[in-house]
């Protein structure tokens, strides 16, 4: 059977689906049954999943394009969709054009690389453009863009432990939620969970902001010290961390959980579940959980809480696992 040849034509259309499909899914009111047609569309031709991969690292590097005014002047309350539209033809053609690229690398708007990278139940290192070592938790993803006057890195999601090449003059920003970790040349380690983040630096310095909005560079790290931060915090909490700290234990294919409350352990559990587990009150939230697991056997470990804590399990509406408390019986008198 003859494989069927696109034509310019042809070639053109999916290249515009490609970019409707992302606009679509990115939009907050994008529906169900969207997201079922794009589903067909893709896996309808592997030229189409190619095609959006492809527009999904224009999209990215489309958000970091200068704003211009007329995208929220021209079409008031469509600033958003507007200037996504404006700055994915802008990315478009400047990436396809060399004049274009080029001046655009000269303004700091376009990198001249961008890499995507994605794990599932595997930990992977990377090898950045720049030559900076990059190892990857399970679950996780990032890019690496390399702009004129910075490296900018942004993790979408869970973990990842750096080797910075050291370069003073281009620094290295790791962007996670709302905060920014700058760094020229060092050793460091990135854990995000939704809205939480926490860095721990090995060696070197770096400086870290919980809101990328403010003013400044953050505060300074320095080797054995820890950062924490969430949505809507003003500053990062710094402490020290202790020497047998377990935190890097992941790039061991390990979770220790060091006598922690199941409110502080689940997050470091449920960043390796398809369906977080919750707990049922405060009291349930206090209980207690340590030991050392496998990472790849978490779903394990959930199901054997029961045997080692006083909880049971139960579902909630979503279908996610709910650890409740075993009550204590009063003494009999």
């Amino acid at each position: 059977m003859t494989e069927h040849t696109f034509s310019e034509a042809e070639y053109d259309a999916v290249t515009d689906a490609a970019a409707h499909w992302c606009m679509r899914l990115h939009a907050i009111d994008c529906t169900a049954e969207e997201r079922q047609a794009f589903e067909q569309w893709r896996d309808a031709h592997p030229l189409h999943a190619f095609e959006y991969e492809a527009m999904l690292e224009i999209w990215d590097v489309a958000g970091d394009l200068p704003r211009p005014e007329s995208a929220t002047t021209l079409l008031p309350g469509k600033s958003s969709t507007s200037w996504r539209t404006f700055g994915i033809t802008a990315a478009v053609c400047a990436l396809a054009l060399p004049l274009a690229a080029y001046t655009g690398w000269n303004l700091g708007w376009l990198p001249n690389a961008y890499q995507h990278f994605e794990t599932t139940d595997n930990v992977r290192q990377v090898t950045l453009s720049d030559g900076s070592q990059v190892e990857l938790n399970l679950g996780s993803e990032l890019t690496f863009r390399n702009y004129k006057d910075e490296r900018r890195v942004t993790l979408k999601k869970g973990e990842a432990f750096f080797s910075v090449s050291h370069d003073m003059k281009h620094p290295f920003i790791v962007r996670a939620a709302e905060g920014r970790i700058r760094v020229t040349g060092t050793q460091f380690n990135v854990w995000l969970y939704e809205d939480q983040v926490r860095v721990n630096l090995i060696e070197g310095s770096v400086l870290v902001t919980s809101n990328d909005a403010l003013d400044g560079d953050g505060l300074r790290l320095g080797p054995s010290m820890q950062a924490r931060f969430r949505h809507g915090d003003y500053m990062p909490q710094i402490s020290e961390t202790y020497a047998n700290d377990s935190s890097l234990a992941w790039r061991s294919g390990k979770l220790v959980l060091d006598d922690l409350p199941l409110s502080d352990a689940l997050p470091l559990i449920n960043r390796y579940l398809a369906k977080p587990v919750m707990v049922a009150d405060n009291s349930t939230a206090s209980i207690r959980l340590g030991g050392v697991y496998n990472i790849k056997e978490i779903n394990n470990l959930v199901t054997n809480l029961p045997k080692v804590l006083p909880v049971y399990l139960t579902r909630n509406e979503n279908g996610n696992p709910v650890l409740n408390s075993i009550p204590k019986q009063a003494p009999k008198s």
